[in-house]
């Protein structure tokens, strides 16, 4: 076990800790997550400054402060300052900045610059792959860009984004994009944008995208579009609830039956001297070990 780099007590397991040696009766507490894996997203009123702690305590993966369609614009001066003033003080999480086009997007750049909490930021409205650069470079090349894609135009040039310099991950925006295509909200209509910031990622050699979020109280309803979400290769999902945050991390993650099918390929492919019998072994021992790691890195262990 290594130290939690959140500074909030948490454990964190060792990547390179063999997870067939853990207890699969062990309780595990909860533990950072490497943001490349990140599965639930909680984007957190930048208005409210007096809930950052406790939703950075919270089950998510990752905390984005948003500045953005959050907050009404005469009281965006107030809400950056409440954020860095955080962020400098100690606390740690993602900013959601308002886009490259806004009359606010510069100020959000220039007063987060150096802020030493800032583990990145969520760039609104992405439509091109400049305007990822040049917000990587205004904050000194030093912070990742997590590209949220919600118009057509952005999902048009989604491939080029994601190869550009600075970008981390692509988001989707889904409720911006709906409104900006006319879209329907149903997971057949979502079904393309959905594919194209899939293979967009993959052009880009990034992680899997992040999904948008699911609006309403319904866990049953969450955990169907999460369950979409995974279905489509998406490997993150965007939440406007603490609440939201268990169940998305439950679904978007390795099964305990998945897990332990990968611990028994991976041994019985050790033992027989890691070689390959047919054109099946490679797909499966790929897989098998995206399996081990996600289950190291979320704690989860095989059924047996």
């Amino acid at each position: 076990m290594s130290a939690d780099p959140y500074g909030n007590g948490a454990e964190v397991l060792d990547p390179e800790e063999d997870l067939r040696t853990l207890s699969s009766t062990r309780q595990l507490r909860h533990r950072a997550v490497d943001p490349s894996i990140a599965r639930s997203w909680l984007l957190v009123p930048g208005t409210r400054p007096e809930s950052f702690e406790d939703m950075a305590a919270s089950r998510a993966d990752a905390v984005v402060l948003d500045i953005e369609d959050a907050v009404d614009p005469r009281n965006k001066p107030q809400a950056r300052q409440d954020v860095v003033d955080w962020l400098a003080g100690g606390g740690r999480a993602w900013v959601r900045v308002n886009d490259a086009a806004s009359p606010f997007w510069a100020d959000d750049l220039a007063a987060l610059v150096g802020v030493p909490g800032l583990l990145g930021i969520m760039l609104a409205k992405t439509e091109s792959p400049d305007q990822v650069t040049s917000s990587f470079d205004r904050l000194r090349a030093s912070v990742p860009v997590v590209a949220l894609i919600e118009s057509a135009l952005g999902m048009e040039d989604a491939a080029h984004i994601a190869r550009a310099r600075g970008a981390f991950r692509l988001a989707f925006g889904s409720g911006d994009f709906r409104r900006d295509t006319g879209m329907s909200a149903d997971a057949e209509a979502m079904a393309y944008p959905r594919a194209r910031l899939v293979v967009a990622s993959r052009v880009g050699d990034l992680p899997g995208p992040i999904d948008g979020p699911t609006v309403g109280n319904s866990m049953p309803t969450l955990r169907e579009h999460s369950a979409i979400t995974v279905s489509m290769g998406m490997t993150g999902k965007l939440c406007l609830a603490a609440e939201q945050a268990p169940v998305i991390n439950e679904v978007i993650c390795p099964a305990p039956s998945e897990v332990e099918w990968a611990l028994d390929f991976l041994t019985d492919f050790e033992s027989r001297g890691r070689v390959i019998r047919d054109g099946s072994d490679l797909p499966r021992l790929g897989r098998a070990q995206k399996i081990e790691k996600l289950a190291i890195a979320f704690g989860v262990h095989p059924t047996s």
